[in-house]
């Protein structure tokens, strides 16, 4: 589904990507991970192009991203994004921060949005707060309305850029909660986190980065029980 070659990303003469490679497969759960400064967040961006790469191509659905012509925007309706913040409205009900999208970007009806702003809502435990305004929500409901946000657009994709670290950690559970719902469903799903409990159960794949690249990859069980390669098994000393 996306396919990234020979990426590379500077922000002056700081070199943050150096040549990633990564393919990532339909309805798999892809987590990275790493020390921060190492690049995740930007690998990230990279992929619906928030942040532009000096080298190397993104392809997604077979679209290259960097061709000449691409329409980058219809390719971003196919990738929902949820950010560290909640970046909700405040002078919009949760509802309407919800609606927004659908109605704005995909020209639905105000009525079908309603619909499926009040199905996303349920599914992420909230209904009785769509009335509400983002000002009465905790960080975790933030989060959360923030992702039903997200789904409203009916995503091919889900990015997520560490989604719980503004969180408190008794707010952590309820996040982690609906994207592991979201991956037992089948979506394709992109997760940067430092939460490695989510990253060994959820992840298919586990991509661990520093200083700007890919330096090690596989599944869970290998990645966090016998890295191969030492930086890993030093990143991982720390954090378990």
């Amino acid at each position: 589904m996306i396919s990234v070659r020979h990426l590379h990303k500077s922000f002056g003469a700081h070199k943050v990507l150096t040549d990633i490679n990564v393919d990532i497969h339909t309805k798999e759960v892809v987590v990275v991970i790493g020390p921060s400064g190492s690049g995740k967040s930007t690998f990230l961006r990279c992929l619906n192009l928030l942040e532009q790469p000096q080298e190397g191509d993104i392809v997604i659905e077979g679209t290259s991203l960097m061709a000449k012509g691409t329409r980058i925007n219809d390719i971003r309706t196919e990738l929902g994004m949820v950010f560290q913040q909640f970046n909700l409205f405040p002078h919009k009900k949760v509802i309407e921060n919800i609606m927004l999208a659908p109605v704005q970007v995909r020209k639905w009806p105000a009525e079908q949005a309603r619909r499926k702003a009040l199905e996303l809502l349920d599914k992420v435990g909230l209904s009785e707060k769509a009335e509400a305004y983002p000002a009465s929500l905790s960080g975790g409901q933030a989060q959360r309305v923030a992702i039903a946000r997200a789904l409203a657009m009916e995503p091919k994709i889900m990015l997520f850029d560490e989604p719980t670290s503004a969180l408190d950690p008794e707010m952590v559970g309820e996040v982690l909660a609906v994207m592991k719902d979201l991956a037992r469903e089948g979506m394709t799903m992109v997760v940067v986190t430092h939460e490695m409990g989510f990253a060994r159960e959820v992840g298919e794949r586990v991509l661990f980065m520093e200083q700007g690249a890919v330096i090690e990859e596989g599944h869970p069980e290998q990645l966090f029980g016998y890295p191969s390669h030492e930086r890993t098994r030093a990143f991982l000393s720390k954090v378990l």
